[in-house]
């Protein structure tokens, strides 16, 4: 990581029962450098005070995975390498705990990806970028839950809709909601969305199952 922490601590909690660790969007290709104030990190922040809110008093980490560049970049596959950086802080700080992670776009395509290491329990996926292709088998007994708004133009929702089906024949434990009228920006009906998120986020921590 260049000496930049891959983890940004957003609630701390003492003693951490579980965590949750937020994956912003990104591009396909760019390896300019990925800022806090670009658009796809702050369209991230209502979902993580919605689960602030949701989960206060209850133990839970709350953390951001901070991406040195924008883009995925081919098989560089740069926000997933982010990822698996942020999981190894995290344990150093809080332990072996479990972890949901909540991503969008580009950030629920490395999310869904970094669900192979041991510790994530869980994977909420925002309008998740599926190309076709996109490996499953890591989410072989993984909760997982996808909203994705049926009005999406940027990433597709069909694409979402296969790859839960080819999940759950993997062995997932996973479920796909259509947001009617929803765009890729999550901007139309924000508040449905941030609420849903934080059932689902609450969900995922508890039982697995998606409260949605």
């Amino acid at each position: 990581m260049t000496g930049q922490s891959a983890l940004v601590a957003r609630r701390a909690a003492d003693p951490v029962r579980a965590a949750v660790l937020f994956l912003h969007g990104g591009t396909d290709e760019d390896r300019g450098p990925s800022r806090r104030w670009h658009p796809a990190a702050l369209r991230m922040r209502p979902f993580v005070r919605a689960a602030a809110a949701a989960t206060a008093g209850d133990g839970v980490f709350l953390g951001e995975v901070r991406y040195r560049v924008r883009g995925w970049n081919g098989a560089s596959a740069d926000p997933l390498r982010d990822t698996l950086a942020a999981l190894d802080e995290l344990a150093r700080v809080a332990g072996e705990v479990p972890v949901v992670l909540v991503g969008h776009s580009m950030g629920g395509r490395a999310a869904l990806r970094a669900a192979s290491a041991p510790r994530v329990r869980g994977v909420l996926a925002l309008a998740p970028w599926c190309p076709e292709g996109e490996p499953v088998e890591q989410l072989r007994d993984k909760d997982v839950v996808v909203f994705h708004g049926d009005r999406d133009r940027i990433t597709d929702p069909r694409a979402s809709v296969a790859l839960v089906e080819r999940a759950v024949a993997a062995g997932a434990r996973a479920e796909v909601t259509l947001v009617p009228g929803g765009d890729h920006a999550m901007l139309r009906h924000s508040g449905r969305w941030h609420r849903a998120a934080a059932r689902a986020v609450t969900g995922l921590l508890s039982s697995g199952a998606g409260a949605a």
